[in-house]
């Protein structure tokens, strides 16, 4: 995923409550890591709610009050966390040692260090397969492996640079191509991808999810979100978003897909049904607000930002503010 700026330091965390508009979702809590560096994704466990957060060289990990309850240790240039819950696993992708770790969900202990392809970023595990797979950006394919035995079983070949994966659950994966503006689609079994289906338009696709009941899925890209038949690739539409996206949640209880955008914003939009969506708000967040992840049971929405010092006036257009030290968070958002 596209990356934010910020060093590794000790954990600190200050809980407050903020409220930033009047309509429906807003910024509920933040959790404060005083700390400079960089972050990618964050996730959240489905089984203990805890929520992870890459940060450069670890992962730190808090629970839903904000506390600080451990780190993952030596995940230099870490951009994604997976779990297999029913082996109480966690997974995180090391995007410049070119290695995912394996941790215990129970006390963070390290069990394993995996070679992988070059720079995996996004990470998954497919409960169907009871493989994880990472998306490796530099090497342009995507690695198998087997939790029960910690080794690469696979290496799946794709046209492009893989950004995000998401599986149907019924041993189809799907994968944005972040440098082709396609999504491919992988037939598990056979572990070839069997389809490349250009997105319209849209470009630099990165949040990706999908709505298995509907077959419906959902692409977060460069101010817009694509919605293809998860079957044929058809595209049945494209909605505007706010600037920035760099993730995508899909509630499968309320029908809500919700993109993070790096502007600010959270864009909030509704499946009516399989063929009809509707945007809600554009949610005022944070900028630098890039990447997301739910908790499934309490439906809040976490997000990873910074504060930044202003732009210089001769700065070039592509590159990022610098972070103001000690300003990284975690925020919370949802309905009050």
């Amino acid at each position: 995923m596209k990356r934010a700026k910020f060093t590794v330091t000790v954990l600190g965390l200050i809980l407050t409550a903020v409220t930033t508009n009047a309509q429906g979702y807003k910024i509920l809590k933040t959790f404060g890591i005083p700390s400079p560096g960089r972050w990618d994704y964050i996730a959240v466990c489905p089984t203990n709610g805890n929520i992870y957060v890459s940060h450069q060289t670890q992962v730190n990990v808090l629970n839903t009050n904000g506390d600080s309850i451990g780190v993952i240790p030596n995940t230099t240039g870490v951009h994604g966390i997976a779990f297999a819950p029913a082996l109480s696993l966690g997974f995180t992708s090391n995007g410049k040692l070119n290695t995912v770790t394996v941790f215990d969900l129970k006390d963070n202990s390290i069990k394993a260090h995996i070679n992988t392809g070059q720079n995996p970023d996004a990470i998954m595990y497919d409960a169907f397969t009871g493989k994880v797979y990472t998306c490796n950006g530099g090497s342009k394919d995507i690695s198998v492996i087997d939790p029960k035995t910690t080794q690469v079983v696979q290496t799946i070949a794709v046209d492009g640079k893989p950004e995000t994966a998401v599986t149907d659950g019924a041993g189809m994966l799907y994968v944005n191509i972040e440098d082709k503006n396609e999504i491919e689609a992988i037939d598990l079994k056979n572990g070839k991808v069997v389809a490349n289906w250009p997105l319209g338009g849209a470009e630099g696709p990165t949040g990706l999810d999908i709505d298995v009941k509907t077959h419906r899925l959902f692409a977060g890209c460069d101010g817009k979100m694509v919605v293809m038949d998860a079957n044929t690739g058809k595209i049945v539409t494209t909605m505007q978003i706010g600037k920035g996206c760099d993730g995508l949640v899909f509630d499968a209880e309320l029908k809500t897909i919700y993109t993070s955008n790096g502007e600010g914003t959270i864009s909030v939009i509704k499946e009516i049904n399989a063929n009809k969506f509707t945007l809600v708000e554009n949610a005022k967040t944070l900028k630098g607000a890039r990447t997301i992840a739910m908790n499934y049971k309490t439906h809040i929405l976490y997000l990873s930002t910074a504060d930044f010092a202003p732009q210089p006036q001769n700065a070039e257009a592509h590159k990022r503010p610098e972070m103001i030290p000690g300003s990284f968070k975690v925020i919370a958002v949802g309905k009050e």
